[in-house]
């Protein structure tokens, strides 16, 4: 009998290789005639729960390796929650402080986990936005109250899903993927996952998803021009679809119903438009981005019809 002790994994290294899952109710006889398939990619079984987790690591690991930071050091990110909710995972993981600064008008769900994790939140103005809370993050940096990560023009963001969420996709596809969806915020995941798959296959398409006019859709927004994410690079992207709040929230509804999917409206979005794509083709296989869980949407009324 071997005496060697196993070689248990940590919680950090359970980030990624999730489930890619095919849809079966919501997209109809009419698609099973045109022979596609629509994959949801589970990000929502990351250990914090959303997409965000892979960024969140790669972000912390590779400032580590260049000698940034340093367990016991206070970071300091803006967030809309998700990444917030990530960065005070790992945060707890390596032996880090977190300070999160984010609107006020995020949902009770995200602000307590994150406390979970032992971070602590500054909340900033609704009618402020994103744009305040990052401006407000960079002057506590420069007032020298910890380290910025800087989500929004960190390379090590998209590099996640260049080695990660874009090779698991080509090998779970078994490299016939034929289209990419992804709804876009900080914009790491479709940027990142774009160079791999258009590397692998330039004709696959990169369908990136944003917000009508006037919908608020958590996870999913078009910034001012300002404010443009610094990672954004829209060469391997083909085209923006826009989405409204009812069409991605009641997505997200149809699919906790119909196929036991639990996630966001930002998921919800996401899916809308690769059913609408599987109706203008035949013999697709169209992957898109399932971005959390929607356990942290219970107290808005995402779920409570």
């Amino acid at each position: 009998m071997s005496t060697s002790r196993p070689n248990y994994p940590t919680i950090a290294q359970t980030v990624g290789h999730t489930p890619l899952v095919r849809l079966q109710r919501i997209p109809g006889a009419g698609n099973a005639e045109r022979n596609n398939v629509i994959l949801g990619k589970l990000e929502g079984n990351n250990p914090a729960g959303s997409v965000k987790d892979r960024p969140a690591l790669s972000m912390f690991m590779r400032a580590q390796e260049r000698g940034d930071i340093s367990p016991g050091d206070t970071l300091i990110e803006a967030t809309s929650g998700n990444t917030g909710i990530a960065l005070a995972m790992v945060a707890a993981i390596l032996g880090y402080k977190m300070i999160l600064v984010m609107p006020e008008n995020q949902t009770i769900e995200r602000r307590q986990t994150m406390k979970a994790f032992g971070a602590e939140l500054i909340l900033t103005s609704q009618e402020g936005s994103m744009e305040f809370a990052r401006d407000t993050a960079l002057k506590m940096q420069k007032e020298g109250k910890g380290f910025v990560l800087d989500q929004f023009s960190n390379p090590d963001n998209p590099k996640a899903h260049y080695e990660g969420t874009g090779p698991e996709i080509w090998k779970d596809t078994q490299g016939r993927i034929t289209h990419f969806i992804s709804s876009m915020g900080t914009t790491g995941t479709i940027v990142g996952t774009s160079q791999f798959l258009k590397e692998k296959n330039k004709d696959i398409q990169i369908i990136g998803v944003q917000p009508e006019e006037g919908s608020q859709i958590p996870g999913i927004r078009k910034w001012p021009d300002a404010y443009l994410p610094k990672i954004y690079n829209a060469k391997n992207i083909d085209r923006i679809e826009y989405v409204s709040q009812q069409h991605a929230e009641d997505t997200a509804r149809k699919l906790a119903k119909e196929e036991g999917i639990f996630s966001g409206a930002s998921t919800g979005g996401g899916l809308y438009i690769a059913l609408q794509i599987a109706k203008a083709h035949k013999n697709a296989v169209i992957v898109s981005i399932c971005c959390d869980r929607g356990d942290r949407y219970l107290s808005s009324s995402l779920f409570s019809g």
